[in-house]
């Protein structure tokens, strides 16, 4: 008979990768009915060796005011509003309704340490970029100090 050693953590990293699927999942399956209906939209994060590239897909922006980005403590945030053209339709003769209207908002930690300085956003064809410029985390800034008598 042979013994497998126990490893307490060897599961650990398969775990936390579906729990992050499931809360990463856009569309919320159980709502409460007082609750606002957010969805959290798909996003890919990667790098080169000078910026931090965030895509996110988010079809049927009308508006550049439609969507938000706010970069703070090494955290990016994108939120906006989704607003789809839609028909009058009465209800009994809805079949299915499966594209999203309504908020979203997506927070990530970045990989690497960014400047917010140079930052930069392009949409197009539904999938919106930003260019982080990455800084180098070990600069080091000498800060003067006023004395005062």
């Amino acid at each position: 008979m042979n013994l497998i050693p126990f490893h307490p953590m060897r599961n650990a990293d398969q775990i936390r990768r579906e729990i992050n699927r499931l809360y990463s999942f856009p569309y919320t399956f159980f709502e409460d009915e007082f609750a606002p209906r957010l969805a959290v939209p798909f996003t890919d994060i990667y790098e080169t060796d000078e910026e931090i590239i965030v895509s996110c897909d988010l079809p049927g922006l009308q508006r550049r005011e439609d969507v938000g980005i706010q970069i703070e403590n090494n955290m990016i945030t994108i939120s906006g509003t989704l607003n789809r053209e839609q028909h009058v339709i009465q209800e009994d003769r809805l079949h299915k309704k499966e594209r999203y209207t309504g908020q979203f908002r997506r927070s990530v930690s970045l990989p690497a340490t960014v400047s917010i300085d140079n930052v930069r956003a392009i949409y197009k064809n539904g999938v919106l970029n930003v260019f982080l410029p990455k800084t180098d985390s070990r600069e080091k800034k000498s800060v003067q100090i006023e004395f005062q008598y």
